[in-house]
This record gives structure tokens, C-alpha cells and sequence, in this order.
């Protein structure tokens, strides 16, 4: 099992950056976290892949847009109008099972996580 995530930087306030997450096989949701320093790991945003039903968190919404690339296996994370508050380590994760959209945020559900990449966001 392995999820390689790449597309993390440092960008400007009001910038955009898109997160890449390549899975060496199919899951039945994948999905982003992060962590900022001194803070508890939060859900960003998934998609469930049979249908590409997604979720994202309040604070992204309008912002950022999560996506899946059946063909290429991949899951892609697009931020937009990004915000000092958005720095923090991303983390790419996926979960073998499919859930209702209600429960993407679970980060217990998740079996397999990446290695994260580093977001920073200046003002």
C-alpha cells in the first residue's frame, strides 16, 4: 500500500497550490487531512470514488475542491484564495471501505495514510 503525495509549497496569501496524492491501488474513499503546528489533525476534504460524491470541511468550502482521476489513480486537491490560517501539513489518506458522505470526515476510518506535505501560506 503506498500514497505518494506531492504539489505542497509556500505561496502568498490569496495564491493557489494543488495537492497531489498517486495510490497504488483503488480505495473506496480517499481524503485530506491536516495538522498545523500546536493543533489537532483536521479533515480537509474526500471523495468516496465509486460515485465522486465528495465532502469538504466549512472552512475550505468555496475555496478548495477535491477531485478523482479514475485512469491515473490519483486524487487531487485543488486551493484556491489560500489563507495564512491554511498552513499546515497535508495529509493524504485512504480508506478501504466506502462510507455515506456524513462520515468522510472520520479520520478513524481511514487504514492508510501518506507522508504528508508541508503547505505554507504567507501573508
Amino acid at each position: 500500500v503506498q500514497l505518494q503525495a506531492s504539489g505542497g509549497g509556500s505561496v502568498q496569501a490569496g495564491g493557489s497550490l494543488r495537492l497531489s496524492c498517486a495510490a497504488s491501488e483503488r480505495y473506496g474513499v480517499m481524503g485530506w487531512f491536516r495538522q498545523a503546528p500546536g493543533k489537532e489533525r483536521e479533515f480537509v476534504a474526500a471523495v468516496r470514488w465509486a460515485d465522486a460524491n465528495t465532502r469538504c470541511a466549512e472552512s475550505v468550502k468555496g475555496r478548495f475542491t477535491i477531485s478523482r482521476d479514475r485512469v491515473k489513480n490519483t486524487v487531487s486537491l485543488q486551493m484556491n484564495s489560500l489563507r495564512p490560517d491554511d498552513t499546515a501539513i497535508y495529509y493524504c489518506a485512504a480508506a478501504r471501505a466506502s462510507y455515506i458522505t456524513g462520515a468522510l470526515p472520520t479520520a478513524r476510518l481511514y487504514n492508510y495514510w501518506g507522508q504528508g506535505t508541508q503547505v505554507t501560506v504567507s501573508s
